[in-house]
């Protein structure tokens, strides 16, 4: 009888966040427990090398756990405590082909069976250029961004900018826009990664994927 390996303690934590993603029971890690995990799984993947490539996040994510940061005055960062999201409150994020990206196609991001389908890929295009979709809903009310990404495999570095926006109530849309951060008019795929947010990603699996943000916090996201 072969015996199954014994996962090292920050796996088996993160595979508990995930069952209880997918069963929705209250029996799951405490907010330290996750934290502790998450950075263990971070230094774990920096010291193997470990990268990812963007077709591994291709799918709808929602968010499940997140740290709030805190400033130190002598400057830097510490991570803030932890928390799971409410089940009245989902946020969701979505990573698509570029070629893929429909125009204004905000409300029908989070179910796939009224999501439009991707085009084929085409090959002539950079595979590492994505599509976000990030959205927030609370109630009847639903706010969507869309926008370009660009996946740097090497550094799991997802750098991103949000170019719509679109506020949703039921199946009605009250506002669709451009939306804009700052006066910049530089082209995204000219703008360096310095200048745009994006998450520095750890841990991608196909039920869950976890990352640190531009401002120093941790997320889980599990798959919807």
């Amino acid at each position: 009888m072969v015996e199954s390996p014994v996962l090292p303690d920050y796996q088996q934590v993160l595979m508990a966040v995930a069952q209880s993603a997918q069963t929705r029971s209250a029996d799951r890690p405490t907010p330290n427990q996750v934290i502790e995990a998450l950075i263990a799984a971070e230094k774990a993947t920096k010291h193997q090398h470990r990268t990812y490539t963007p077709d591994e996040l291709i799918g709808q994510w929602r968010l499940y756990f997140a740290t709030g940061v805190r400033k130190r005055q002598q400057g830097g960062i510490t991570l803030g405590r932890g928390f799971y999201l409410p089940g009245f409150v989902q946020a969701q994020i979505g990573f698509d082909r570029a070629e893929g990206f429909v125009a204004g196609d905000v409300q029908n991001s989070e179910d796939s069976n009224t999501h439009p389908p991707a085009q084929p890929l085409d090959e002539t295009l950079d595979p590492a250029h994505l599509q976000i979709r990030n959205q927030l809903r609370v109630g009847l009310f639903r706010l969507g961004f869309l926008g370009p990404a660009r996946y740097r495999s090497p550094k799991n570095l997802l750098a991103f900018d949000f170019t719509q926006i679109q506020f949703d109530f039921l199946t009605t849309a009250l506002y669709h826009g451009k939306f804009r951060r700052g006066k910049t008019q530089t082209p995204f795929e000219q703008r360096p990664i310095a200048q745009l947010p994006f998450f520095s990603f750890f841990l991608v699996t196909d039920q869950m994927i976890a990352a640190r943000g531009r401002g120093g916090g941790l997320a889980i996201w599990t798959k919807a």
